[in-house]
């Protein structure tokens, strides 16, 4: 498995001096009715290359927000989003999507999964704007299917797989264009203990063996207590452990 992991993903070493993500008195406020919310308020973080992150708090806490501020789906009102040298308050609408598709990885509660193609055909499918050609896409997306354990099952549609297997479908198509950074949002939201322990594996091992770092949101203790660090948030603030 680690001979397979370092076919399909580049080395990245951790740098402990210069983290990959430093935030400063972020804020995001939305007007409702009139009145203003913050989702976030006041986030100073800093989250080091290669680390395996646990974003967790009940709902409505500002998690989830949290991670869309870190995966550019989002701008933060106030405050500084820093990832490695780019200031993502900072630049425009193209570049960040051009960074959100070279260094960013997602993985969704629901895994967003096409139902008309194969396990192996959505995997592809996030490398099309890439510099692959088909047949290096194809031999690409089987050795990514066979890092998250479903090289016999690639030909399948998502209907015909496990929500187990969706999910790790899902890794594998957030690691399709080698990504420095993961964020998953509830990936274990839909799946039963002993299959959520193999989706959070799956992702524990990108992280410690190739240094990709890895950012879950969840509620769940039982998948926070599987990472590096954890970082608990309630009413849009980090509070303490």
């Amino acid at each position: 498995m680690d001979a397979l992991i370092e076919s399909v993903t580049e080395p990245i070493e951790r740098t402990a001096m210069e983290p990959i993500y430093a935030l400063r008195d972020v804020e995001r406020a939305f007007v409702s009715g009139g009145t203003e919310l913050k989702a976030v308020a006041g986030i100073d973080l800093e989250i080091d290359a290669g680390e395996f992150v646990a974003i967790e708090g009940p709902s409505g806490s500002g998690k989830t927000t949290l991670l869309q501020l870190l995966g550019g789906l989002d701008k933060a009102t106030e405050g500084t989003v820093r990832f490695g040298d780019v200031e993502m308050t900072e630049i425009d609408d193209s570049d960040l999507t051009q960074l959100r598709a070279r260094d960013f990885g997602f993985v969704f509660q629901s895994f967003n999964l096409i139902p008309t193609l194969s396990a192996a055909e959505n995997v592809e499918a996030a490398m099309v704007t890439g510099e692959l050609d088909r047949r290096a896409r194809r031999e690409r997306a089987g050795d990514l299917l066979a890092l998250v354990g479903l090289a016999e099952r690639s030909h399948h549609l998502p209907s015909k797989l496990s929500g187990g297997e969706q999910q790790r479908v899902a890794i594998a198509r957030a690691m399709a264009n080698s990504p420095r950074v993961i964020l998953a949002d509830e990936p274990t939201g839909h799946l039963d203990s002993a299959t959520a322990e193999d989706v959070v594996s799956t992702l524990a091992r990108l992280s410690a063996d190739r240094g990709v770092t890895v950012i879950v949101v969840t509620h769940s203790a039982d998948v926070a207590g599987r990472a590096e660090r954890r970082v608990r948030m309630r009413d849009g603030r980090i509070v303490p452990a």
